[in-house]
């Protein structure tokens, strides 16, 4: 995570400066002016992870400039963060600092959090973690009441549990997710909750089947599920799919499978190139499914060439990206076959130039 500045004062100008230069972008796609859905100023940021600075028997946080990466900036508030992420810092600092045990070589810290309070805290290490290790960090897992994760190489011990629930609310429903440590989660629970609610009221084919790649913990697939017949969704990490099947109980969701594979390999199964032993579990064949809407959140490369030319096989393609640029080349390959429909910002990373878009798609009629 870069050197943030939180400007609250100026959020307004540099979110209007962020969608001038991307709407005309858009608009030379054919796409209608976008639905703007603008951050909190503070406060919003549900994960953070900071270098640990060690000077004589104190210890800081501390964060990097792009420009001088060997000059350590002290971190003192970081008010972009969510509230129980301010206010455990210093208290954590503090116990860390009297402790030599937990203090020893401690390279980094991330914090996880969620909207509806939860918090987990992971503490890296340049040596190997031993029970000393184990009894100092329980001891503060108990005073500070929030559970500890220690890493170093080829090592992880957990004091408690190494996730955290978030409570999501879609339109009034309340939706349950289990996000481990580890695993993508969106970083800004406000705005995530809005995609949520702007993706579930797009017009598409409730009465047919959706595929989704790059589902991650089910993030937009337990939404969607109850606006689709069937959902079958797909995700490489193993970590995050069976999270996945397991906020799919939570949340008693029946009509969605999930599948661990890449998006390159779900192609190959759907074009009967190959198949699939991880593919064995689904209640009908792969061919039986009636898929009409394709949802693809992928990483900032975008879409890679074989998974654009199965979009193009789809009538609707729901598609959030958090990299305008690949997305525009995505779209712009895609214009042949469907038309932009829909169009949103979503100011996921106030005080950057980085700006999440969610697009619909429709197939041209031929």
């Amino acid at each position: 995570m870069p050197l943030q500045t939180a400007r609250p004062q100026e959020y307004d100008q540099l979110l209007t400066e962020k969608i001038r230069r991307w709407q005309p972008v858009f608009s030379a796609l054919g796409g209608p002016p976008a639905s703007i859905i603008p951050s909190p100023k503070t406060g919003y940021r549900l994960r953070a992870e900071f270098r640990m600075w060690h000077e004589g028997d104190d210890i800081h946080y501390v964060m990097f400039a792009p420009d001088r990466p060997k000059e350590p900036i002290i971190i003192t508030e970081f008010p972009i963060a969510s509230r129980v992420i301010q206010e455990v810092m210093e208290p954590l600092r503090a116990r860390l600092r009297e402790n030599q045990i937990l203090r020893r070589k401690l390279f980094q810290i991330e914090f996880l959090s969620t909207l509806s309070g939860d918090l987990l805290i992971t503490l890296i290490y340049h040596r190997p973690l031993d029970e000393s290790w184990r009894q100092a960090a329980s001891t503060i897992s108990d005073e500070i009441e929030v559970p500890i994760i220690g890493r170093s190489r080829k090592q992880k011990v957990v004091i408690g549990r190494d996730w955290v629930e978030e409570t999501l609310t879609i339109h009034g429903s309340a939706l349950r997710f289990k996000q481990p440590e580890g695993a993508f989660t969106q970083p800004n629970g406000d705005v995530n909750q809005q995609m949520l609610e702007w993706a579930t009221s797009r017009q598409l084919d409730s009465q047919q089947d959706l595929l989704e790649l790059y589902c991650g913990v089910g993030n937009f697939t337990l939404p969607l599920s109850s606006h689709f017949n069937q959902i079958l969704a797909t995700e490489l990490s193993k970590t995050a799919t069976y999270a996945a099947i397991e906020n799919l109980a939570l949340n008693d969701i029946e009509n969605v499978q999930f599948a661990r594979l890449s998006a390159e390999e779900m192609t190959q199964a759907l074009n009967g190139d190959r198949a699939f032993r991880r593919l064995s579990h689904l209640p009908r064949p792969l061919n039986n499914y009636n898929f009409s809407t394709l949802m693809v959140d992928p990483p900032r490369a975008g879409l890679d060439p074989a998974t654009r030319a199965l979009a193009k096989t789809f009538d609707h393609l729901l598609y959030i990206s958090c990299n305008p640029e690949t997305l525009a080349r995505d779209l712009e390959a895609l214009a042949p076959t469907h038309e932009l429909t829909d169009l949103a910002f979503f100011d996921q990373f106030p005080y950057t130039h980085h700006l999440e878009v969610g697009t619909v798609l429709r197939r041209r009629q031929q």
